[in-house]
């Protein structure tokens, strides 16, 4: 039974979870966590045994001098806690590590239980793939979900992916079987600019976690850093003859796709969200643009771990995508087109031959991680 000091009684809680590696193409999943527990300033309260759940040789630990003092940080998943004051107060239990390398069941079950424990009411798992989509349209978020109300709710279909799978996959699954409603938003990320960080896709994932709880989550420089990409993009791509052919085959593709759905009704939803969301927008300052993105060339591998299709709308009926400009393209739920096809990290590569990154076998960030001694006992010591 997992026993919590110090921790306050909860309101409404939600626990919020993304990991690093082979879910999270372009980082896009772990920065939107990274974002809410920045934001409100979250508590760590917990962290997993590292030695239980990863493989030292792929997620390797790091030495570090802190004063002269030589310390190493251990691979690890921590959980927060962040309190939300506005529309009206409720908890928020955040879930944030690298994906672990055995024993997945157990590490779910673990998560479950400090859910079980804090009376989380729903989980909800934010993932990123690569997919055929361009940078130049608003980012493709699929959904998915085993909980038929939800279902009801986002106007999901029943999952009907079948192949390879990662964590999120994982815990969805087990989420569904412990009877905890949850809910997967995948964030399709163009596969010839997979190199993180992508400040765009992480915040169309926060958009629909904002509209999924009915928060307003505060956006910072974000809004700014996601156009400072799409700019660095911009000025590559037009750069390469070939790679901006290449774009402006997927515009194509994707506009044509989605001529059905511009409805009435889409633009109104459309127009909702941006009202919703306007006051996020007053008053933040962007910072400089940030270094410019580098571009993976159509038919040149990107990288370690294949691009997929568990969140793909082949899988599951695409929710309505999230744009960095301002009201004016319409997203309608239930796109179809190249831009979303492939789904999950793990069914092969999209056409063009690009794989997803992830940071598997890279040193995870310094807030993700455990801080242990030479011979992995928690703690710090000097040599």
């Amino acid at each position: 039974m997992i026993e919590l000091e110090n921790v306050p009684e909860l309101i409404d809680p939600v626990m919020v979870a993304a990991f690093e590696g082979w879910n999270d193409a372009g980082e896009a999943a772990s920065a939107a966590v990274a974002h809410l527990d920045q934001e409100w300033k979250g508590e760590v309260f917990a962290a997993l045994d590292a030695e239980d759940y990863y493989d030292f040789q792929v997620n390797r630990p790091t030495v570090w001098l802190d004063g002269g003092v030589r310390k190493i940080t251990w691979p690890t998943t921590r959980l927060s806690i962040v309190r939300v004051r506005e529309p009206r107060p409720r908890d928020l239990v955040l879930v944030r590590g690298i994906e672990p390398s055995m024993r997945w069941r157990s590490f779910c079950n673990e998560l479950l239980g400090f859910a079980h424990e804090l009376g989380v009411e729903m989980v909800v798992i934010l993932g990123a793939l690569l997919g055929d989509t361009p940078h130049t349209r608003p980012v493709p978020i699929s959904g998915v979900t085993s909980d038929p109300q939800l279902a009801t709710k986002l106007d999901l279909e029943e999952s009907r992916y079948e192949g390879p799978t990662g964590i999120v996959g994982i815990l969805q699954e087990a989420c569904s079987h412990a009877g905890v409603p949850a809910v997967t938003f995948w964030a399709a990320v163009p596969h010839y600019v997979p190199q993180p960080p992508n400040p765009k896709a992480t915040l169309a994932l926060l958009n629909h976690v904002e509209d999924l709880l009915g928060l307003r989550i505060p956006q910072g420089e974000l809004t700014e850093e996601a156009r400072a990409w799409q700019r660095g993009v911009d000025q590559l791509a037009a750069e390469d003859s070939e790679v901006a052919e290449y774009v402006q085959t997927l515009e194509e593709a994707r506009d044509t796709a989605e001529l059905p759905e511009a409805s009435g009704d889409a633009i109104a939803r459309e127009f909702e969200r941006y009202l919703r969301r306007r006051d996020n927008l007053r008053g933040e300052h962007g910072k400089p643009e940030a270094g410019r993105p580098g571009i993976t060339r159509p038919g040149t591998p990107a990288a370690e771990a294949p691009a997929g299709g568990e969140g793909a709308p082949d899988e599951a009926a695409a929710v309505d995508e999230a744009a960095v400009e301002e009201p004016g393209g319409v997203e309608e739920p239930g796109g179809t087109g190249p831009a979303a096809r492939g789904g999950q990290a793990g069914d092969g590569p999209p056409p063009g031959g690009s794989e997803l990154t992830g940071g598997r076998g890279r040193p995870a960030d310094e807030t993700d991680r455990e801080i242990a001694d030479d011979d992995g006992t928690p703690g710090t010591d000097e040599d």
